[in-house]
Protein backbone atom coordinates (compact mmCIF):
# COMPACT_ATOMS: atom_id res chain seq x y z
CA UNK A 1 0.00 0.00 0.00
CA UNK A 2 1.74 3.32 -1.17
CA UNK A 3 1.05 6.94 -1.82
CA UNK A 4 2.99 9.09 -4.13
CA UNK A 5 2.79 12.68 -4.33
CA UNK A 6 4.95 14.61 -6.63
CA UNK A 7 5.40 18.53 -5.97
CA UNK A 8 3.95 20.78 -7.20
CA UNK A 9 4.50 24.57 -5.76
CA UNK A 10 4.80 23.42 -2.48
CA UNK A 11 7.57 24.94 -0.11
CA UNK A 12 9.77 22.21 1.13
CA UNK A 13 11.63 22.47 4.71
CA UNK A 14 15.52 22.67 3.34
CA UNK A 15 17.14 19.58 3.10
CA UNK A 16 19.08 19.32 6.56
CA UNK A 17 16.26 20.19 8.70
CA UNK A 18 14.08 17.53 7.14
CA UNK A 19 17.03 14.96 7.35
CA UNK A 20 17.76 15.78 11.32
CA UNK A 21 14.13 15.82 12.25
CA UNK A 22 13.61 12.35 10.79
CA UNK A 23 16.78 11.10 12.11
CA UNK A 24 16.23 12.42 15.42
CA UNK A 25 12.91 9.97 15.59
CA UNK A 26 15.09 6.84 14.19
CA UNK A 27 17.82 7.02 16.58
CA UNK A 28 15.56 8.37 19.92
CA UNK A 29 13.90 4.79 20.36
CA UNK A 30 16.76 2.56 20.09
CA UNK A 31 19.19 4.79 22.49
CA UNK A 32 15.95 5.21 25.02
CA UNK A 33 15.67 1.73 24.91
CA UNK A 34 19.43 0.68 25.38
CA UNK A 35 19.45 3.36 28.57
CA UNK A 36 17.26 0.97 30.51
CA UNK A 37 18.88 -1.87 29.52
CA UNK A 38 22.94 -0.52 30.30
CA UNK A 39 23.24 -1.99 33.75
CA UNK A 40 21.93 -5.45 32.71
CA UNK A 41 24.17 -5.87 29.42
CA UNK A 42 26.81 -4.13 30.53
CA UNK A 43 29.37 -7.23 31.43
CA UNK A 44 28.21 -8.46 28.46
CA UNK A 45 31.37 -8.99 25.32
CA UNK A 46 30.03 -7.14 22.46
CA UNK A 47 31.50 -9.59 19.96
CA UNK A 48 30.60 -10.43 16.07
CA UNK A 49 31.43 -13.64 15.24
CA UNK A 50 31.57 -14.45 11.60
CA UNK A 51 29.12 -16.46 9.16
CA UNK A 52 31.15 -19.38 8.41
CA UNK A 53 30.58 -19.21 5.01
CA UNK A 54 32.73 -18.79 1.41
CA UNK A 55 31.17 -15.39 1.50
CA UNK A 56 32.60 -14.32 5.15
CA UNK A 57 29.20 -12.54 5.66
CA UNK A 58 28.72 -11.68 9.51
CA UNK A 59 26.51 -11.96 12.79
CA UNK A 60 26.86 -9.63 15.17
CA UNK A 61 25.39 -10.75 17.55
CA UNK A 62 25.49 -14.20 17.09
CA UNK A 63 29.49 -14.78 19.20
CA UNK A 64 28.28 -12.65 22.15
CA UNK A 65 26.08 -15.18 23.60
CA UNK A 66 29.05 -17.05 24.21
CA UNK A 67 30.14 -14.38 26.47
CA UNK A 68 27.23 -14.75 29.26
CA UNK A 69 26.75 -17.83 31.91
CA UNK A 70 27.26 -20.89 31.18
CA UNK A 71 24.28 -21.18 33.14
CA UNK A 72 22.29 -19.42 30.84
CA UNK A 73 24.01 -21.10 27.98
CA UNK A 74 22.88 -24.17 28.76
CA UNK A 75 19.21 -22.66 29.12
CA UNK A 76 17.05 -23.36 25.72
CA UNK A 77 15.35 -20.05 24.99
CA UNK A 78 11.97 -19.60 23.79
CA UNK A 79 13.57 -18.17 20.51
CA UNK A 80 15.50 -21.95 20.44
CA UNK A 81 11.86 -23.41 20.96
CA UNK A 82 10.20 -21.67 18.11
CA UNK A 83 12.83 -22.11 15.95
CA UNK A 84 12.59 -25.66 16.03
CA UNK A 85 9.63 -25.42 13.33
CA UNK A 86 12.10 -25.63 10.53
CA UNK A 87 13.49 -28.83 11.77
CA UNK A 88 11.29 -30.88 9.97
CA UNK A 89 13.97 -33.90 9.98
CA UNK A 90 16.79 -35.10 11.41
CA UNK A 91 18.93 -38.91 12.14
CA UNK A 92 22.30 -39.65 11.32
CA UNK A 93 22.28 -42.81 10.76
CA UNK A 94 19.48 -42.50 7.86
CA UNK A 95 21.99 -43.70 4.94
CA UNK A 96 20.30 -41.41 2.27
CA UNK A 97 18.35 -38.72 4.17
CA UNK A 98 20.25 -36.77 7.16
CA UNK A 99 18.21 -33.99 7.49
CA UNK A 100 15.22 -32.23 6.30
CA UNK A 101 14.84 -28.00 7.24
CA UNK A 102 12.42 -25.73 6.44
CA UNK A 103 14.21 -22.54 4.92
CA UNK A 104 13.07 -19.29 4.19
CA UNK A 105 12.98 -15.89 5.67
CA UNK A 106 10.02 -13.02 5.63
CA UNK A 107 10.63 -9.16 5.70
CA UNK A 108 8.50 -6.63 6.51
CA UNK A 109 8.44 -2.61 6.31
CA UNK A 110 8.06 0.68 6.07
CA UNK A 111 9.47 3.16 3.83
CA UNK A 112 8.83 7.59 3.51
CA UNK A 113 10.68 9.68 1.28
CA UNK A 114 10.53 13.38 1.34
CA UNK A 115 12.62 14.89 -1.85
CA UNK A 116 12.37 18.19 -3.88
CA UNK A 117 10.90 15.60 -6.65
CA UNK A 118 8.12 14.06 -4.53
CA UNK A 119 7.13 12.08 -1.53
CA UNK A 120 6.16 8.57 -1.35
CA UNK A 121 4.70 6.07 2.18
CA UNK A 122 4.50 2.78 1.67
CA UNK A 123 3.92 -0.59 3.70
CA UNK A 124 5.69 -3.61 1.75
CA UNK A 125 6.29 -7.08 2.06
CA UNK A 126 9.86 -6.62 0.73
CA UNK A 127 10.75 -10.46 0.37
CA UNK A 128 8.83 -13.88 1.35
CA UNK A 129 10.77 -16.70 0.23
CA UNK A 130 9.95 -20.37 1.40
CA UNK A 131 11.57 -24.07 0.73
CA UNK A 132 13.27 -27.25 1.74
CA UNK A 133 16.60 -28.12 2.18
CA UNK A 134 17.41 -31.54 2.41
CA UNK A 135 21.07 -33.12 3.78
CA UNK A 136 21.41 -37.07 1.14
CA UNK A 137 24.17 -39.50 1.93
CA UNK A 138 25.88 -37.02 4.23
CA UNK A 139 27.83 -35.30 1.04
CA UNK A 140 25.05 -33.69 -0.87
CA UNK A 141 22.27 -30.62 -0.16
CA UNK A 142 19.66 -30.32 -1.97
CA UNK A 143 18.10 -27.08 -1.48
CA UNK A 144 14.81 -25.07 -3.64
CA UNK A 145 13.45 -21.82 -2.51
CA UNK A 146 10.47 -19.62 -3.96
CA UNK A 147 9.20 -16.27 -3.67
CA UNK A 148 5.83 -15.14 -3.18
CA UNK A 149 3.97 -12.02 -2.86
CA UNK A 150 1.08 -12.00 -0.45
CA UNK A 151 0.31 -8.38 -0.79
CA UNK A 152 -0.96 -9.58 -4.47
CA UNK A 153 -3.57 -12.53 -6.04
CA UNK A 154 -1.82 -12.29 -8.98
CA UNK A 155 0.49 -13.28 -9.14
CA UNK A 156 0.95 -14.64 -5.53
CA UNK A 157 4.37 -16.91 -6.96
CA UNK A 158 6.84 -14.44 -8.30
CA UNK A 159 9.70 -16.59 -9.04
CA UNK A 160 11.78 -19.81 -8.03
CA UNK A 161 14.73 -18.03 -6.42
CA UNK A 162 16.56 -20.76 -6.39
CA UNK A 163 16.96 -24.74 -7.16
CA UNK A 164 20.55 -26.26 -6.47
CA UNK A 165 22.35 -29.55 -5.48
CA UNK A 166 25.99 -28.78 -3.67
CA UNK A 167 28.05 -31.67 -3.00
CA UNK A 168 30.84 -30.87 -0.08
CA UNK A 169 32.21 -33.08 2.29
CA UNK A 170 34.33 -30.35 4.30
CA UNK A 171 34.05 -26.69 4.17
CA UNK A 172 37.47 -26.95 2.02
CA UNK A 173 35.63 -27.59 -1.33
CA UNK A 174 31.64 -27.23 -2.50
CA UNK A 175 30.53 -28.04 -6.32
CA UNK A 176 26.93 -26.26 -6.92
CA UNK A 177 24.70 -27.34 -9.92
CA UNK A 178 21.58 -25.12 -10.62
CA UNK A 179 20.19 -21.69 -10.11
CA UNK A 180 22.30 -20.56 -6.50
CA UNK A 181 24.07 -16.94 -5.70
CA UNK A 182 26.37 -15.05 -7.44
CA UNK A 183 28.28 -13.59 -4.66
CA UNK A 184 30.19 -10.49 -5.67
CA UNK A 185 30.61 -6.93 -4.51
CA UNK A 186 30.33 -6.46 -0.32
CA UNK A 187 27.02 -6.28 -0.29
CA UNK A 188 25.97 -8.32 -3.00
CA UNK A 189 27.92 -11.10 -1.65
CA UNK A 190 25.97 -10.91 1.63
CA UNK A 191 22.48 -12.43 2.04
CA UNK A 192 19.21 -10.04 2.46
CA UNK A 193 18.84 -12.13 6.08
CA UNK A 194 22.99 -10.45 7.40
CA UNK A 195 22.51 -7.20 5.71
CA UNK A 196 23.72 -4.62 7.94
CA UNK A 197 21.91 -1.84 6.59
CA UNK A 198 18.48 -2.67 6.01
CA UNK A 199 19.17 -2.27 2.35
CA UNK A 200 21.53 -2.74 0.51
CA UNK A 201 23.90 0.24 -1.02
CA UNK A 202 23.25 1.56 -4.48
CA UNK A 203 26.92 0.68 -5.82
CA UNK A 204 25.55 -3.35 -5.36
CA UNK A 205 22.30 -2.10 -6.63
CA UNK A 206 23.81 -1.05 -10.30
CA UNK A 207 27.13 -3.19 -10.29
CA UNK A 208 25.91 -6.24 -9.11
CA UNK A 209 23.18 -8.83 -10.82
CA UNK A 210 19.82 -8.15 -8.21
CA UNK A 211 18.55 -11.57 -9.70
CA UNK A 212 20.61 -12.92 -7.01
CA UNK A 213 20.27 -16.31 -8.30
CA UNK A 214 21.38 -17.26 -11.80
CA UNK A 215 21.37 -20.85 -12.99
CA UNK A 216 25.48 -21.90 -13.41
CA UNK A 217 27.70 -24.24 -12.15
CA UNK A 218 30.59 -23.21 -9.51
CA UNK A 219 33.13 -23.98 -7.04
CA UNK A 220 33.88 -22.27 -3.62
CA UNK A 221 35.59 -23.27 -0.14
CA UNK A 222 37.60 -21.74 2.65
CA UNK A 223 41.32 -23.05 3.24
CA UNK A 224 42.39 -20.66 5.54
CA UNK A 225 43.28 -18.08 6.16
CA UNK A 226 42.64 -18.15 1.88
CA UNK A 227 38.14 -17.61 0.39
CA UNK A 228 38.14 -18.54 -2.87
CA UNK A 229 34.87 -19.17 -5.65
CA UNK A 230 34.83 -19.43 -9.47
CA UNK A 231 31.80 -20.29 -11.63
CA UNK A 232 30.28 -20.08 -14.69
CA UNK A 233 26.48 -18.91 -15.37
CA UNK A 234 23.69 -18.35 -18.12
CA UNK A 235 23.50 -14.38 -18.28
CA UNK A 236 20.39 -15.13 -21.02
CA UNK A 237 16.78 -13.92 -20.96
CA UNK A 238 15.10 -14.14 -17.10
CA UNK A 239 11.84 -15.85 -16.35
CA UNK A 240 10.53 -17.29 -13.54
CA UNK A 241 12.53 -19.93 -13.41
CA UNK A 242 15.54 -20.97 -15.05
CA UNK A 243 15.61 -18.83 -18.04
CA UNK A 244 15.72 -18.95 -21.80
CA UNK A 245 19.18 -20.05 -22.07
CA UNK A 246 19.08 -17.81 -25.19
CA UNK A 247 21.82 -15.57 -24.21
CA UNK A 248 25.40 -15.35 -23.39
CA UNK A 249 27.52 -16.77 -20.76
CA UNK A 250 29.64 -14.89 -17.71
CA UNK A 251 32.12 -16.01 -15.39
CA UNK A 252 33.00 -14.87 -11.39
CA UNK A 253 36.09 -14.99 -9.86
CA UNK A 254 36.56 -14.20 -6.27
CA UNK A 255 40.07 -14.30 -4.37
CA UNK A 256 39.90 -12.98 -0.62
CA UNK A 257 42.69 -13.83 2.37
CA UNK A 258 41.64 -13.02 6.55
CA UNK A 259 43.88 -11.44 8.07
CA UNK A 260 42.20 -11.84 11.21
CA UNK A 261 45.11 -13.45 12.66
CA UNK A 262 48.09 -10.92 12.28
CA UNK A 263 46.10 -8.25 12.87
CA UNK A 264 44.54 -9.83 16.29
CA UNK A 265 40.62 -9.41 14.94
CA UNK A 266 37.80 -11.35 14.68
CA UNK A 267 38.02 -10.89 10.68
CA UNK A 268 39.46 -9.34 8.19
CA UNK A 269 38.55 -10.73 4.69
CA UNK A 270 40.20 -8.46 2.09
CA UNK A 271 38.60 -10.01 -1.63
CA UNK A 272 38.94 -9.52 -4.97
CA UNK A 273 35.94 -10.16 -7.18
CA UNK A 274 35.93 -10.09 -11.26
CA UNK A 275 32.67 -10.96 -13.53
CA UNK A 276 33.15 -10.81 -17.30
CA UNK A 277 30.19 -11.33 -19.18
CA UNK A 278 30.08 -11.43 -22.92
CA UNK A 279 27.66 -8.98 -24.49
CA UNK A 280 24.37 -10.12 -26.03
CA UNK A 281 21.23 -7.66 -26.21
CA UNK A 282 18.97 -10.86 -24.40
CA UNK A 283 20.98 -10.69 -21.60
CA UNK A 284 18.27 -10.07 -19.13
CA UNK A 285 19.38 -11.96 -15.52
CA UNK A 286 22.29 -9.41 -15.50
CA UNK A 287 22.93 -5.74 -16.08
CA UNK A 288 24.72 -4.18 -18.85
CA UNK A 289 27.92 -4.77 -18.00
CA UNK A 290 31.00 -6.54 -19.85
CA UNK A 291 33.53 -6.29 -17.29
CA UNK A 292 33.37 -6.07 -13.02
CA UNK A 293 35.99 -5.28 -10.68
CA UNK A 294 35.27 -5.13 -7.53
CA UNK A 295 37.50 -4.85 -4.05
CA UNK A 296 36.24 -5.08 -0.72
CA UNK A 297 36.89 -5.28 2.94
CA UNK A 298 35.55 -6.73 6.16
CA UNK A 299 36.64 -5.88 9.57
CA UNK A 300 35.21 -7.29 12.30
CA UNK A 301 36.79 -6.06 15.93
CA UNK A 302 34.39 -8.01 17.98
CA UNK A 303 32.91 -4.16 19.48
CA UNK A 304 33.24 -2.31 15.90
CA UNK A 305 33.75 -3.29 12.39
CA UNK A 306 34.04 -1.67 9.03
CA UNK A 307 33.44 -2.56 5.11
CA UNK A 308 34.26 -1.00 2.61
CA UNK A 309 33.79 -1.64 -1.14
CA UNK A 310 35.91 -0.36 -4.38
CA UNK A 311 33.91 -1.46 -7.53
CA UNK A 312 34.41 -0.12 -11.27
CA UNK A 313 32.28 -1.68 -14.45
CA UNK A 314 32.87 -1.52 -18.01
CA UNK A 315 28.99 -0.95 -19.91
CA UNK A 316 27.37 -2.28 -23.08
CA UNK A 317 24.76 -1.64 -25.03
CA UNK A 318 24.38 2.03 -23.88
CA UNK A 319 25.34 1.55 -20.43
CA UNK A 320 27.95 3.83 -19.34
CA UNK A 321 31.06 3.11 -17.32
CA UNK A 322 30.36 2.92 -13.77
CA UNK A 323 32.78 3.30 -10.33
CA UNK A 324 32.04 3.47 -7.22
CA UNK A 325 33.01 3.49 -3.39
CA UNK A 326 31.40 2.15 -0.55
CA UNK A 327 32.16 2.96 3.31
CA UNK A 328 30.01 1.25 5.96
CA UNK A 329 31.49 1.05 9.75
CA UNK A 330 29.13 -0.03 12.59
CA UNK A 331 29.54 0.02 16.21
CA UNK A 332 27.76 -2.66 18.92
CA UNK A 333 26.28 -1.15 22.22
CA UNK A 334 24.96 -4.05 23.60
CA UNK A 335 24.79 -7.41 22.92
CA UNK A 336 21.47 -6.70 20.91
CA UNK A 337 22.22 -2.97 19.81
CA UNK A 338 23.93 -1.65 16.89
CA UNK A 339 24.85 1.15 15.23
CA UNK A 340 25.25 1.71 11.40
CA UNK A 341 26.90 4.39 9.11
CA UNK A 342 27.63 4.25 5.37
CA UNK A 343 28.49 6.17 2.39
CA UNK A 344 28.18 5.84 -0.81
CA UNK A 345 29.54 7.41 -4.15
CA UNK A 346 28.82 6.43 -7.57
CA UNK A 347 29.40 8.08 -10.92
CA UNK A 348 28.92 7.34 -14.48
CA UNK A 349 31.06 8.29 -17.61
CA UNK A 350 28.40 9.61 -19.66
CA UNK A 351 24.86 10.87 -18.62
CA UNK A 352 22.23 8.84 -17.38
CA UNK A 353 24.55 5.94 -16.33
CA UNK A 354 23.51 5.65 -12.42
CA UNK A 355 20.34 3.90 -11.81
CA UNK A 356 17.94 4.87 -8.57
CA UNK A 357 17.77 2.39 -5.23
CA UNK A 358 14.56 0.12 -4.61
CA UNK A 359 12.03 3.37 -3.33
CA UNK A 360 13.77 6.38 -4.36
CA UNK A 361 13.31 4.88 -8.30
CA UNK A 362 9.88 5.25 -7.36
CA UNK A 363 9.73 9.11 -7.43
CA UNK A 364 12.09 9.92 -9.64
CA UNK A 365 11.99 6.62 -12.63
CA UNK A 366 14.92 8.63 -14.61
CA UNK A 367 18.98 7.82 -14.08
CA UNK A 368 21.73 10.66 -13.39
CA UNK A 369 25.47 10.62 -13.64
CA UNK A 370 26.41 11.24 -9.94
CA UNK A 371 24.88 9.62 -6.67
CA UNK A 372 25.88 10.39 -3.09
CA UNK A 373 24.25 9.16 -0.03
CA UNK A 374 25.24 9.08 3.45
CA UNK A 375 22.83 6.14 5.38
CA UNK A 376 22.09 6.14 9.67
CA UNK A 377 20.87 3.06 10.94
CA UNK A 378 20.25 0.73 14.33
CA UNK A 379 19.91 -2.76 14.25
CA UNK A 380 18.05 -4.46 17.32
CA UNK A 381 18.79 -8.31 17.32
CA UNK A 382 16.34 -10.19 19.27
CA UNK A 383 17.36 -13.10 17.68
CA UNK A 384 20.64 -13.34 16.60
CA UNK A 385 19.84 -12.12 12.25
CA UNK A 386 16.74 -14.55 12.74
CA UNK A 387 15.06 -12.33 14.09
CA UNK A 388 15.60 -8.48 13.90
CA UNK A 389 14.68 -4.92 13.80
CA UNK A 390 16.39 -2.80 11.10
CA UNK A 391 15.62 1.00 10.65
CA UNK A 392 17.83 3.96 8.96
CA UNK A 393 17.29 7.06 7.28
CA UNK A 394 19.13 8.06 4.21
CA UNK A 395 20.35 11.26 2.41
CA UNK A 396 20.82 10.97 -1.02
CA UNK A 397 21.47 13.09 -3.90
CA UNK A 398 22.02 12.35 -7.63
CA UNK A 399 23.21 14.94 -10.60
CA UNK A 400 22.02 14.79 -13.62
CA UNK A 401 24.16 16.52 -16.58
CA UNK A 402 21.24 15.54 -19.37
CA UNK A 403 18.59 17.32 -17.01
CA UNK A 404 16.23 14.77 -18.14
CA UNK A 405 14.21 14.17 -15.61
CA UNK A 406 17.47 12.14 -13.59
CA UNK A 407 18.07 14.63 -10.57
CA UNK A 408 17.22 13.87 -7.15
CA UNK A 409 17.44 14.96 -3.79
CA UNK A 410 15.83 13.70 -0.80
CA UNK A 411 15.77 12.35 2.65
CA UNK A 412 13.87 8.78 2.91
CA UNK A 413 13.43 6.64 6.18
CA UNK A 414 13.14 2.33 6.41
CA UNK A 415 12.18 0.51 8.86
CA UNK A 416 11.34 -2.67 8.90
CA UNK A 417 11.38 -6.29 10.58
CA UNK A 418 13.65 -9.41 9.55
CA UNK A 419 12.87 -13.07 10.03
CA UNK A 420 14.71 -15.77 9.10
CA UNK A 421 15.03 -19.51 9.64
Amino acid sequence: MSSLRPEQGRNTPPFLVRGCTLGLLVWCAPFAYAQGRQTAVATAANVAAPRGSPDGSTTPAAAQTAQVSSDDEKRESTYDKIWKFAKWYENDSNPVVQRVLFSGRYQHEFAAIDADEGDLDDWNVRRMRLGPRVTLFHTFTLHGEIELNPQERDPLYVRLTDLYLQWSRSGRLALTFGKHGVPFTMDGATSSKELLAIDRSNLSNNMWFPQEYIPGVSVSGRVAPWVYRAGVYSAGEANREFGEFNGSVFVLAVLGYDFAKPLGVKEALLAGNYVHQDPDSANSFTRQLERIVSVNFKLDAGTWGARADVSAASGYLGQSNLWGVMAMPHVNLTRKLQLVGRYTRLESDDPNGVRFGTYENRVVPGRGDRYDELYLGANYFFYDHKLKLQSGIQFADMNDRANDGGEYSGVSWTTGIRVGW
